[in-house]
């Protein structure tokens, strides 16, 4: 940042009285700007017949990752509420129109300044086509996911935890689990799959 939001003037990195950290300053106004995480919110959209579970995936079309696959997600918008991003987001990203459940997985990523939330969904219809920051979309079995090809560890880790937790349940019985976890690694390099 080299200018302030709200005069226009330079800002210098500081740590502000009764502060910890350093913030940018405004030397003439005084404004402190503060820097957060940024939201990332998608869905897990699911689509069930005759026993068989399968989610939907996006293939990117936009950087960082393009042409990985992903779960259906991205920023969340000032004015809206996590479950609504999430429903947004899929509908932007993979054209799909869900019921959506519970929060599945919270997963902090740090070194990139974000939090990544998914929610488990349903989907209504499989009435679904790429949005623009796709380059197709698609259903997958469990065993039929390009496991190489997921975009991001937090879809990676969100995917594995899903089937494990459905394969429990099927099995056992009991609900779905909320997951968490704080990730450290970087995403995978970014060459595109052939």
């Amino acid at each position: 940042m080299k200018f302030c939001s709200e005069c226009a003037h330079p800002v210098s990195l500081q740590i502000p009285p009764d502060d910890n950290r350093m913030r940018y300053v405004c030397g003439n106004c005084g404004a402190i700007h503060y820097q957060n995480p940024k939201m990332v919110i998608g869905s897990i959209p699911v689509w069930e017949r005759d026993g068989e579970l399968r989610v939907l995936l996006c293939k990117r079309a936009i950087e960082p990752q393009y042409g990985f696959w992903t779960l259906p997600a991205g920023f969340m918008e000032n004015g809206e509420t996590t479950g609504a991003a999430a429903q947004r987001e899929t509908e932007e990203e993979a054209g799909a129109r869900i019921h959506l459940h519970e929060l599945f997985s919270l997963l902090n990523v740090p070194h990139v300044h974000q939090v990544h939330l998914f929610y488990r969904a349903t989907l209504l219809d499989i009435d679904y086509a790429a949005g623009i920051e796709s380059l197709e979309v698609a259903l997958f079995t469990e065993a039929e996911i390009p496991w190489e090809e997921i975009a991001f560890p937090t879809v990676e880790i969100t995917l594995r935890a899903f089937f494990s937790d459905l394969k429990k349940i099927r099995q056992e019985g009991g609900h779905f689990s909320l997951h968490t976890q704080d990730i450290f690694k970087p995403m995978r390099p970014g060459l595109a799959p052939k």
